[in-house]
């Protein structure tokens, strides 16, 4: 039963994207802090920010924030491609994240896909 954001399987999926993607960008070069870094970070912590906040308020507030979540979710896996083309993330790590953005896009689109009618 989901009583809360806290509840759902892709915001729990997502919150250990984001501590995962703060992990890693601890070890990027100090030239990036207040770029691929900073960006990478705020993406990433976007993505549950945006599912618990539209769990909160509902309606068709929630389905906002779930493309705000997903628009997130793109840009943070962009960040992670230019991060491992610029050498920065090796690929065994940059792969690693890109699944898991990839598999938290795919719940966040059947999240939005399934919410009822009342929702829209």
């Amino acid at each position: 039963m989901i009583h809360s954001f806290r509840d759902l399987t892709v915001w729990q999926k997502s919150m250990d994207l984001a501590v995962r993607v703060y992990r890693v960008s601890e070890k990027m070069p100090p030239s990036e802090v207040f770029g691929l870094t900073s960006q990478m970070r705020r993406s990433a912590v976007s993505i549950p920010s945006n599912v618990a906040e539209g769990k909160a308020v509902g309606g068709q507030r929630y389905r906002r924030h779930l493309k705000i979540a997903l628009g997130s979710n793109a840009e943070l896996q962009t960040q992670i491609e230019l991060s491992k083309r610029l050498e920065i993330l090796n690929q065994a790590i940059a792969d690693e994240l890109l699944d898991q953005a990839s598999e938290i896009g795919r719940m966040l689109a059947g999240l939005y896909k399934a919410l009822p009618k009342s929702e829209l």
